[in-house]
């Protein structure tokens, strides 16, 4: 069951993409968004996440590529059939998010999607399918637009399969 509302998302999507794509967002949603879904997801028990009333959203955990310790990361994501796509954008700001340098190291992660926990593979997506899914992508979550406009990197587009 996806817990995205239709009015929901018609109402306050487009202002929240227009905060999200702002420059200043990406020094602040950084700070401020992973901390703040990890604790709703904790104190309502995995019922609730702010992002995921606007966009598909899953927690994705990873083995540190540093410290060997798991990761946790809420990201957006745009699910398909047999797993989801996620990406590497950190707000638009010019380095790489963690869990990208995290998954390229150890694939080997697991997804916890609607309440129900996946073991994964990340493959980083080759540039023929990274232009296949762009467009869907964009779709879902129209400021990726202004996240790889602004930086200097190309963002790492991950397909997360279950194994």
């Amino acid at each position: 069951m996806s817990t995205q509302s239709p009015l929901i998302q018609r109402v306050f999507g487009p202002p929240f993409q227009k905060i999200s794509g702002a420059p200043w967002f990406s020094k602040v949603g950084p700070k401020v968004v992973p901390g703040l879904d990890r604790t709703l997801h904790k104190v309502t028990g995995g019922r609730v996440m702010l992002s995921q009333l606007l966009v598909p959203t899953l927690y994705l955990t990873t083995i540190g590529a540093k410290s060997g310790e798991e990761r946790i990361s809420p990201l957006l994501c745009m699910p398909e059939s047999g797993g989801w796509i996620v990406v590497g954008s950190n707000f638009g700001q010019d380095k790489h998010p963690a869990w990208t340098g995290n998954l390229l190291k150890t694939p080997e992660a697991t997804v916890e999607y609607e309440k129900k926990v996946h073991k994964v593979t990340g493959d980083l997506l080759t540039d023929e399918e990274r232009a296949r899914v762009w467009q869907r992508l964009t779709e879902v979550w129209p400021v990726y637009y202004r996240y790889q406009a602004r930086v200097d990197r190309e963002l790492r587009i991950f397909r997360l399969t279950p194994r």
